[in-house]
């Protein structure tokens, strides 16, 4: 069980390192976030139904399962489409240092969404990542608009996080992964046709964006996303977002060598994403412990 558990906590590292490098694709694509992400959902979710069809998955839920699926499918889109405005009205290490409170608004949400009490350093860590947010917004003025999207993102990423803990439960990680990202298309669909941007106009894109399109779709969502909800059948929702964390170390450094100067920010920029992410692992650390406690025993 415990081998078990070291090698999904491995392949969720193989995954985070996915996401970083997801950012860095998010950059390098030269179409705006919201028929990025449209086109992402669409493709990915051909390529599972592809793979639901060969392992011949049954589709058939409940209709309670259903409404989770269709908020799932609504906030991970919305999560995305800000994630990658984020990146593109500021930089990939901004909106990633601002992604590594995710951790923190599940630690924040937790209590309420499975009943037990609020911890005391819970509160205290808090006020740690706010002044490591605060150094960050103080020093990088120019990014504040990418600063908060980004912050919202990491909010609904956290939101996303703890439905799907619950889904996996009792459902194949690939059969949410379809109805989640396959609802996300149908709402963006919704959003285009309302903004009037609905038509042939969002596949005409340069042959480099497809390329970096179908390296997004196939490895970074339709493997990863799979991947992280079937590891959250062995791993809590909690551990999976602070392991997450470690995709602004990865992403920062991806974009360092592709983007050089353009992402080196100023020194405080980086005390405030240690003191974010040194909080949010102490937490983790924290949290280890009393679980073991809970498991060990009274003599």
């Amino acid at each position: 069980m415990q081998n078990d558990r070291v090698l999904n906590l491995l392949h969720l590292h193989f995954i985070v390192f996915i996401w970083g490098f997801t950012a860095v694709l998010g950059k390098l694509i030269s179409i705006d976030s919201l028929p990025l992400v449209w086109i992402r959902m669409g493709m990915a979710t051909i390529f599972i139904a592809v793979y639901i069809f060969i392992a011949k998955f049954s589709l058939k839920v409940s209709k309670k399962t259903f409404l989770w699926l269709l908020g799932g499918g609504v906030v991970v889109a919305l999560h995305w489409v800000t994630f990658f405005l984020a990146i593109k009205v500021s930089t990939v290490s901004v909106a990633l240092a601002m992604m590594s409170t995710g951790a923190f608004f599940t630690a924040l949400m937790e209590p309420f969404w499975y009943k037990r009490k609020i911890i005391g350093y819970e509160i205290f860590f808090g006020v740690m990542v706010i002044a490591g947010l605060y150094l960050i917004f103080k020093v990088e003025t120019e990014y504040v608009y990418g600063m908060v999207i980004a912050l919202i993102s990491a909010f609904l990423a956290a939101v996303f996080s703890l439905i799907n803990g619950k889904l996996v439960q009792n459902h194949k990680p690939s059969v949410i992964s379809f109805y989640e990202l396959g609802v996300g298309m149908v709402f963006l669909s919704v959003v285009l046709m309302f903004k009037g941007d609905f038509n042939i106009a969002l596949l005409t894109l340069p042959q480099l964006d497809w390329m970096y399109l179908v390296v997004l779709a196939l490895i970074c969502t339709a493997y990863a996303f799979i991947a992280s909800v079937k590891i959250m059948r062995v791993l809590t929702p909690y551990t999976v977002m602070l392991t997450t964390n470690l995709e602004p170390v990865y992403g920062i450094l991806l974009a360092w060598l592709i983007f050089g100067s353009e992402e080196k920010m100023k020194p405080m920029f980086y005390v405030g994403a240690l003191i974010i992410l040194s909080t949010v692992i102490a937490n983790g650390i924290l949290k280890q412990r009393a679980n073991i406690k809970k498991r060990v025993p009274k003599i």
